[in-house]
Order: C-alpha cells, then structure tokens, then sequence
C-alpha cells in the first residue's frame, strides 16, 4: 500500500535460525572457557556445563512460551510489560538486553582483536574500528545476508569443535570407558561445590539462546519455529560442550589446560599433532561470528521498543531497500565501538553476565505473573507449566547471587 511503511520481512528459516542461536552461543566463549573452568572444577569440568545447561533450559521453557504469547522483536521487554504492567519496567529490561548484548559485542571485539594482531601485524585501534564497522556493515545490509553470514561462520565454528571431539575419540578410544571419571564420588562435597562455582563460568558459554526471539518479526511460521529452534540450540550448545570438555580433561593434563592462553589450541595441537593455527583461525571467526550477530540482535530490541511505543519511532523505521532498521542499528554499533575502544575485557565479560540474569530473572517472573492471572494465550502455541518459570527464577538467581556466598 502506497505510503506505508516499510516492514521486517518473514525470511528466516528454522535452520538459520538455530544456525544463529548457535552462533551466539558458541560464540567465542566455548575457545577461552575451557582453561578456566577445568582450573577449578578439573576433571568434573564437563558437569559444571550440565549444571548451567540444567538451569537454562528452565529459562528457555519461558521464553519458548512468550514468544508465541507475545511475538514481536524487543522479547524481553515486551514480556517484562505484559506481565508486570509497566512501561518502566519494560524500558528498563531493554535497557538491560541492550546493554548486555552491546557490552558482550565490546568484549568479543577485544578477543577477536587479539587474535587478529597474531595474525595480521596492525595497530589495536584501527582493527578494533575496521571489525566493528565491516561486522556493522553487514548487519544493516540485510537481515537474510546477516543471518547467512552467521550461518557459514557458525558452522565453521562448530566443525571446529567436533574436530577437537573426533580426534579425542578417535586418538584414545577408552575415553568412553573412561567417563566414570568425570562424575564425582557421592557425598564429596568439595567436588560438588568445585562443579557448582564452575557452573557460574560455564553460564557464560550459554549466554545467546534467548537472543533468537528477537527475530520473531522475521521468522517463518514463528509459533512453531520460535519453541524449536531455542530448545535445538540449547541441547546442541550442551551435547559441544560436555564433549569438548569431556576430551579436554582426559586428555590433557589439567594445570596445563587450566594455565594456557589458548586452551583449544593446545588441545588441537595435543590430538592432532597439528599446527593450533586452524583453530585460531576459528577463533577469530567466532569472535567475527559474535560480534554481527549481537548488532543484529541489538537493532532489533530497539525496533521492538520502538514498535511498541517506549522509544521515539526514529528507531523503529526499516530502510525500503535493505529490510533492516539501519539507524538503530548504527546506534548499537557506535556503542558497541566505544566499549571496545575504552573498556577492559574483563570488566566487560563481568557485567555482561549480571546484566543478563537479572533480564532472566525479569522474564520468568513476567511468566508467572501472566499464567497467575490466567491471561489467556493464543490458540496452538507452544506452553509450559509454572513450575518451569518458577525454576527458572529460582536457578538465575542463585547463579547470580551465589558467588556472593561461597
């Protein structure tokens, strides 16, 4: 109709967008995590990402759920309005993804950046403004091209890691046999503790399967696509990670693992035999990977606000020709640059993580409050009990308040 403005276009596939959950997920967190976590939890690294995942798929229930009741881009706020009643509380909970997904963007730049002067000898400043800005630039080109980018990167991410897995099977044969290993003896508590404070890291590696409702407005078939694709990405995401781990910790000694920059690497370098290159490689991939995917999903909450009438309608206009919401979406990546350029990485992986589970805390508990007041639901979509979001609560607070009590 002439005069109307232009809209998100349905494009998206199931398999993309699993493909993206995944790309998020994985992200670059699974290539540096691993050193960290078998430093503290050793050989039972590999529960400590049962444990997070245990906790997340409560989470995921949630959101599985709201975005059939709720389909529109900004997710979480629009979930934390409907169930609270508040435009407060909505603003404040897309301030809180923005500023997780930006933040988290910031950090995987500077990893990303990192690897790159490995391999490229040029200065921090000028490859930090050359990856945000191309990874910008291919995130307002269009939401089909972005996503397929993401797609190929994020294959290559995970061949990277089923590689690792492969050739741990394949190089030692009992690791099967040896799995009782990873399971610590009933009743010893400083092994069970050792998983729990690890599960906090672990946490980290998960963070990004939620992001795929924000592309609720571009999904096909939503209603059934939505629930799907963030269980696949979830039970993929866990199935990678206890594997890697699995064949880390049995392969490689752990104050070895524990003390390399590159834990990946080494490992790569230990099965195969293999110059650790390739993996690098994939790492800066990843972080590439990460880095397009966190502005897609950025624009696309401050498109949702927009919609809904929380931001000014300048965010929410989608370019005719691109399909995208191109200043919103140079918006997140201006802030995204000025993070990487000004902030350290570890004070921006820190804040990330506390910024996302208080948003989860937030989103269960909109859940409960709909389901408590019997507000119904669309006809066929996909619902859960109450008990999961009650759960899901339940377990993101005691991951963002444990540390404060061990």
């Amino acid at each position: 109709m002439d005069g109307q403005e232009p809209a998100l276009k349905r494009v998206v596939s199931l398999p993309l967008l699993v493909l993206y959950g995944l790309g998020i997920s994985i992200g670059a967190g699974i290539y540096v995590l691993i050193g960290e976590a078998a430093g503290q939890a050793g050989y039972y690294t590999p529960l400590s990402f049962v444990l997070a995942a245990i906790v997340m798929v409560f989470v995921a229930s949630s959101f599985a759920e709201l975005s059939g009741r709720l389909p529109i881009s900004a997710g979480e706020a629009v979930y934390v309005k409907a169930g609270f009643r508040s435009d407060k509380m909505s603003v404040f909970t897309g301030g809180l993804v923005l500023a997780s997904g930006t933040v988290s963007a910031a950090a995987i730049t500077i990893g990303g950046v990192g690897y790159l002067m490995e391999l490229v000898p040029f200065a921090r400043t000028g490859m930090i403004f050359a990856v945000v800005l191309i990874m910008g630039a291919i995130a307002a080109w269009g939401i089909k091209q972005s996503v397929v980018f993401a797609a190929i990167f994020t294959v290559l991410e995970v061949l990277g890691l089923v590689v690792i897995v492969v050739a741990g099977f394949w190089n030692q044969p009992d690791i099967l046999t040896r799995l009782p290993e990873v399971i610590p003896p009933w009743g010893d508590t400083a092994a069970l503790t050792a998983i729990f404070t690890t599960s906090l890291i672990a946490f980290f590696a998960f963070i990004g399967f939620d992001d795929v409702v924000n592309l609720v407005e571009e999904t096909k078939d939503p209603a059934h696509a939505m629930p799907r694709a963030i269980y696949l990405t979830l039970c993929i995401t866990t199935l990678l990670y206890f594997l890697v781990s699995t064949v880390a910790v049995l392969s490689v000694p752990i104050d070895e693992l524990a003390n390399s920059t590159a834990p990946l690497g080494l490992l790569f370098e230990r099965l195969t035999n293999s110059s650790p290159l390739t993996i690098t490689l994939i790492a800066v991939v990843a972080t590439l990977n990460g880095v397009v995917l966190q502005i897609v999903m950025g624009a696309r909450v401050l498109y949702g606000l927009a919609e809904t009438g929380n931001l000014p309608a300048v965010f929410g206009r989608v370019n005719a020709r691109t399909g995208t919401p191109l200043f919103s979406t140079a918006l997140i990546t201006l802030a995204i640059l000025v993070l990487a350029l000004f902030f350290p990485i570890g004070a921006l992986a820190k804040f990330t993580s506390q910024l996302i589970l208080v948003s989860f805390v937030l989103v269960c508990l909109s859940l409960i409050l709909l389901k408590l007041r019997r507000e119904p639901a669309p006809e066929g979509i996909y619902q859960v009990g109450i008990w999961q979001p009650v759960l899901g609560t339940i377990g993101s607070l005691t991951l963002l308040l444990g540390p404060y009590f061990l």
